[in-house]
């Protein structure tokens, strides 16, 4: 099952050449996960999950879906980015509708996780167009001891259902 995590552009996105910037697609990407990862008791926040990952057969679930980090462990827990993968497909130009980020886990290790992302056009935009895809090793540390700490079986519980397939990106020449 894949969160499909509405995700909105902003002016300063853009580059030069009218379209958002690939350093930018970078802040899109962890936006996701923040919106993913981290509960929070804003209102307006929405995420949705679909069995099928189409844009069609959407279900809202609560924002602390994949949240079980911000929770006893949350304070004590830090996130690091540990290799990141992101092949750019088509040019996405400023939109006001927000981008339909998709982002599920393709392996859980022992301290880290594998984040899989696809960037595509605003939910009801025909035809539908894939932005970008992109992959994200992620490893959970300890903030006192600054080490990897290993996933607990809560969180691997609560992260299960969003085990997918990895990215396939395509063929280097």
């Amino acid at each position: 099952m894949r969160l499909h995590i509405p995700t909105r552009l902003r002016w300063s996105d853009l580059d030069a050449y009218g379209h958002v910037n690939n350093v930018q697609i970078l802040r899109l990407l962890e936006e996701g996960r923040v919106q993913a990862f981290w509960a929070t008791d804003e209102p307006g926040v929405e995420l949705f999950t679909s069995e099928s990952g189409a844009t069609d057969d959407r279900t809202k679930v609560a924002a602390a879906t994949m949240a079980v980090i911000d929770g006893e462990l949350g304070s004590a827990t830090l996130t690091l980015v540990a290799h990141q993968e992101v092949e750019y497909l088509a040019p996405i130009p400023f939109l006001r509708q927000p981008l339909d980020l998709h982002l599920w886990i393709s392996r859980l290790g022992g301290a880290s996780l594998e984040l899989c992302y696809e960037v595509w056009s605003p939910v009801g935009v025909v035809p539908a167009t894939l932005f970008t895809r992109a992959a994200t090793t992620t490893v959970l540390v300890d903030a006192d001891t600054q080490r990897p700490r290993r996933i607990t079986e809560h969180e691997r519980e609560a992260w299960r259902p969003y085990i997918d397939e990895p990215v396939v990106f395509n063929k280097r020449r």
